[in-house]
C-alpha cells in the first residue's frame, strides 16, 4: 500500500463511474423542475377538473422545501452508507425510495400525498442516492481534476429539469397530475437501479495520476490537504461552519429561481416551463464550467466570481420583471442558474481539498447541511408572493445574503492538520 505507484492514466472504469453517476443524478434532479408542478397545483380550474384540491403558492412550495430538508439530512447517513457499503448500495436505496415516493404521490392525489411521496420519500431517495456518485468518482482522479469530475457527476442533477419540465407539463396537461408522478416514478426506479450497478470504488492501493509538475500545480497543492480528516476532526474546525454557511448562501439564491421560475414569469409568457428548461442547461454548464475553472484559478476565486454575478442578478430581477423584457430575463436566469450550479461542484471539491477524499461521503454529507438550510428561500418566496403578489422582496433578501457570502469567502482558508 505504502509503495503503490500512481497509474499513468485513469482506466476506462473511472469514466464509467463518472457517467453512471451522472445518470443517477439525471433522475434524482427532478426536484429542479418543481416550479412546473407549482404552476399547475395552483391552477384551480385544472386541478378541480382532475379531482385534486388546488393549492396556494406557499402550499405548493412546501413539498419541495420538505424534500430539500430531508435530502440534506439524509446526505449524512447516505454518505456513511456509501463509505461503508459502497456506492451501488446507496444509489440503489435512493432509486427505490424516489421511485416509490413518486408513485405514492400519484396514487394519493392530495396535498398530504405529495408531502409524503415527494417531500419525504423523494427527499430520502435524493439524500441517500446523491451521496453515492460524487465521492465514488472523485476517488479515481487526482486533485487537479477534482472540480471537473465533481462538476460532470453533479451536472446530471442540474440537467434533469431540461427534460423533466416539458415532460411533466405534457403529462399534466395531456393526461393528469397523477400521470406525471406515475411515469417518472417507474422510469426512475428502473434507470437508477441499472446505473447503480456500474458505480464502484478503485481497487485497494490504487493511486490516481498526479498533476503535472508546474509552478501553478504547486500553488494549487498548497490549498489541498495531504491528510484524511475524520468527521469529528472536521467538526472542530471553524472552516467547516464557514463552508456550511457559504453553501447555504449559494443555495438560497438558486432555489429562489428553481422553485418559482415558471410562476414568476407566467404573467409575461405562458410557456414558463421553457424558462425552467433553459435554466437547467446553465445549471449543468455552471457545474461543469465552474468545476473546470476552479481547477485552474482556485475554488475560492471561482466561488467569489459566481457570488458577485449572482448578487447582481438578484438585485436586477425585480426591475427585469417590471419591464417584462423576456430576453433579459432569460439572460439573468442563465447567470443565476450557472452560479447556483457552480456551488454544487465547488463544495464537494472544497470538502475534499480541506479534509481529504477518504471520508468524503460522510464529511460532504455534513457540509451538505448548508444546501438544506437554503430551503427556507422557496417557502419564504411563496409566502412573500401570497402576501404581496410579487417576488421583489425575496430577490432583495437573496442579494443581501450573497454580499455576506462574499465577505465570508474572502476570509476562509484551508484548515491545517495537527501533523502539518
Amino acid at each position: 500500500m505504502a509503495n503503490a505507484q500512481p497509474v499513468a492514466k485513469e482506466p476506462a472504469k473511472a469514466w464509467q463511474v463518472v457517467f453512471a453517476g451522472m445518470v443517477v443524478n439525471l433522475c434524482l434532479g427532478c426536484l429542479y423542475a418543481w416550479s412546473v408542478w407549482v404552476k399547475y397545483l395552483t391552477d384551480a380550474k385544472l386541478m378541480t377538473a382532475q379531482g385534486w384540491t388546488p393549492l396556494t403558492a406557499e402550499q405548493a412550495s412546501n413539498p419541495a422545501s420538505l424534500c430539500i430538508l430531508i435530502f440534506a439530512l439524509l446526505m449524512i447517513p447516505g454518505g456513511k452508507i456509501q463509505d461503508k457499503y459502497g456506492p451501488t448500495v446507496a444509489a440503489s436505496i435512493g432509486g427505490i425510495a424516489i421511485g416509490a415516493g413518486l408513485i405514492l404521490a400519484g396514487i394519493m392525489k392530495s396535498y398530504a400525498g405529495i408531502l409524503i411521496g415527494f417531500g419525504i420519500l423523494g427527499g430520502i431517495g435524493m439524500g441517500v442516492g446523491y451521496a453515492a456518485p460524487t465521492p465514488a468518482a472523485v476517488k479515481w482522479f487526482g486533485p487537479h481534476k477534482r472540480g471537473m469530475v465533481a462538476g460532470i457527476v453533479v451536472g446530471g442533477y442540474g440537467l434533469a429539469a431540461f427534460y423533466v419540465a416539458p415532460v411533466a407539463k405534457w403529462l399534466i396537461t395531456t393526461y393528469s397530475m397523477s400521470a406525471s408522478f406515475y411515469v417518472l416514478g417507474i422510469v426512475y426506479l428502473i434507470v437508477i437501479l441499472i446505473a447503480a450497478q456500474l458505480l464502484a470504488w478503485p481497487e485497494p492501493g490504487y493511486v490516481p495520476p498526479p498533476p503535472p509538475a508546474t509552478a501553478q500545480a504547486a500553488a494549487r497543492a498548497a490549498t489541498q490537504t495531504r491528510f484524511d480528516w475524520t468527521a469529528s476532526e472536521m467538526l472542530r474546525t471553524w472552516q467547516f461552519y464557514a463552508l456550511v454557511a457559504m453553501f447555504t448562501i449559494n443555495t438560497q439564491a438558486g432555489l429562489l429561481l428553481i422553485g418559482h421560475a415558471a410562476k414568476m414569469i407566467e404573467k409575461i409568457m405562458a410557456a414558463g416551463y421553457l424558462l425552467v428548461s433553459w435554466g437547467a442547461i446553465f445549471n449543468t454548464c455552471g457545474r461543469i464550467g465552474t468545476g473546470i475553472i476552479s481547477d485552474k484559478i482556485g475554488r475560492m476565486n471561482a466561488l467569489i466570481i459566481n457570488y458577485i454575478a449572482a448578487c447582481i442578478v438578484m438585485f436586477a430581477f425585480p426591475y427585469l420583471l417590471s419591464i417584462k423584457n423576456v430576453v433579459l430575463l432569460f439572460i439573468a436566469t442563465a447567470i443565476g442558474f450557472w452560479c447556483y450550479g457552480g456551488g454544487l461542484s465547488l463544495f464537494p471539491s472544497f470538502t475534499a481539498d480541506f479534509y481529504g477524499p477518504k471520508n468524503l461521503g460522510f464529511n460532504y454529507g455534513l457540509v451538505f447541511i448548508g444546501w438544506g438550510l437554503g430551503a427556507f428561500m422557496p417557502k419564504l418566496a411563496g409566502y412573500i408572493y401570497d402576501k404581496y403578489k410579487s417576488y421583489d422582496y425575496a430577490f432583495y433578501i437573496a442579494g443581501l445574503l450573497i454580499i455576506l457570502g462574499i465577505i465570508l469567502a474572502l476570509i476562509t482558508k484551508r484548515p491545517r492538520y495537527a501533523k502539518e
